[in-house]
């Protein structure tokens, strides 16, 4: 790009700006921009659709709305994008204030890129900087949706880095940038696995940044087409920028001992099989349940729960959870089970009937 092209395309962009606005853009947000400008003088994009994919080393970051397929079925259309609208226009607020490139929306869930188009020295940070300020907003924008007597939004994201293939797709009549191979598929794997409010990341990324955050310990997951498992790290805080995810604090709660009846069914790709199964709930706590099985189910296995609070006079129906713990008993198995999503009426019923029970217990 010639030095007068780059001059004419800010000095459009500043107009644009104003416009917009009504301010003028920053002479630091300028200098930025022309950066930008410069840098692309340097990447080598394809000029024929499909060919020319060149190889970048890429982190993906995956964000996925924990359960909302059950509020879509449980609300009318007009709550269910006045839901997700506002989350994706906070959501594109951070990433892009972050220089994340978003690579599409996928219904409630978005695919960012850092590293394509443009690949920049601390991609990796931003990346993670980006992950811990959309799980902060998160709670923002649920006492926000609440205050208008919507359910609440949880949100799980999945991180990889590694080497892809970045170019354009399509045909002369759509086509758009994009990446491709396994490495995307890993970070897609790797959401999959996050439970709301979580943040994981694997061992490629943490390789990468691990002076830069907090983390849990290594934990072994097996994925599908992987031989070996897979090593994952959930991200705690980024002690540097003052940040930590809220997901911590968002999971306490009093837990209590009780012995009810529940029965759940599986979900499989998600679908909810009609077979009903039948377990003892042990313990109850706001954000999940402790729950005895006669048979052994996988980590992240989803699950779909129904159980009566007898002292709230209430049956919670339609919780959808995740197993987060199994540990065996005999032939007896117990299981940590984590609720992903459910409707605001069940959720009160569900806190006022562990309340109940603490004060009960202190009698």
């Amino acid at each position: 790009m010639k030095l007068a092209s780059r001059q004419q395309m800010l000095r459009r962009i500043r107009e644009i700006v104003a416009r917009d606005t009504g301010q003028a853009l920053s002479e630091a947000a300028g200098s930025e921009v022309e950066r930008v400008l410069r840098q692309l003088d340097t990447e080598v994009f394809p000029s024929v659709l499909g060919q020319d994919f060149l190889s970048r080393d890429v982190t993906v970051l995956i964000a996925d709305l924990r359960g909302f397929t059950a509020i879509t079925a449980g609300h009318p259309p007009g709550v269910v994008i006045g839901l997700l609208n506002p989350w994706l226009i906070k959501m594109s607020e951070i990433i892009a204030r972050h220089q994340g490139t978003i690579d599409k929306f996928m219904g409630d869930s978005i695919m960012v890129l850092f590293g394509a188009p443009v690949g920049r020295e601390d991609d990796v940070r931003r990346a993670l900087a980006c992950a811990v300020e959309m799980q902060i907003a998160m709670g923002a924008l649920n006492s926000e949706q609440m205050n208008r007597g919507m359910p609440e939004l949880f949100m799980g994201i999945g991180i990889n880095t590694g080497e892809v293939l970045a170019g354009l797709l399509g045909s002369d009549r759509y086509s758009e940038y994009t990446v491709i191979g396994d490495q995307v598929n890993l970070a897609a794997r790797i959401e999959a696995f996050s439970l709301r409010g979580q943040i994981l990341i694997s061992e490629s990324t943490y390789g990468r940044c691990m002076a830069f955050i907090e983390t849990s310990s290594a934990m072994n997951i097996h994925v599908k087409g992987k031989p070996q498992p897979l090593s994952l790290r959930e991200v705690v805080a980024i002690p540097s920028l003052g940040l930590k995810v809220p997901r911590q604090e968002n999971r306490r709660s009093h837990r209590v001992k009780v012995a009810r009846p529940l029965s759940y069914q599986r979900i499989l790709g998600g679908i909810v099989l009609p077979a009903q199964h039948h377990g003892t709930i042990c313990d109850l706590g706001y954000h999940g349940v402790l729950i005895e099985l006669d048979e052994d189910l996988p980590n992240y296995a989803e699950i779909k729960l129904c159980f009566d609070l007898p002292l709230v006079e209430y049956q919670a129906r339609d919780v959808y959870a995740k197993v987060v713990a199994c540990n065996g008993r005999d032939s007896r198995f117990l299981l940590g089970v984590e609720f992903t999503s459910m409707p605001p009426e069940a959720n009160q019923k569900i806190q006022l009937f562990v309340q109940l029970q603490v004060f009960n217990n202190r009698q």
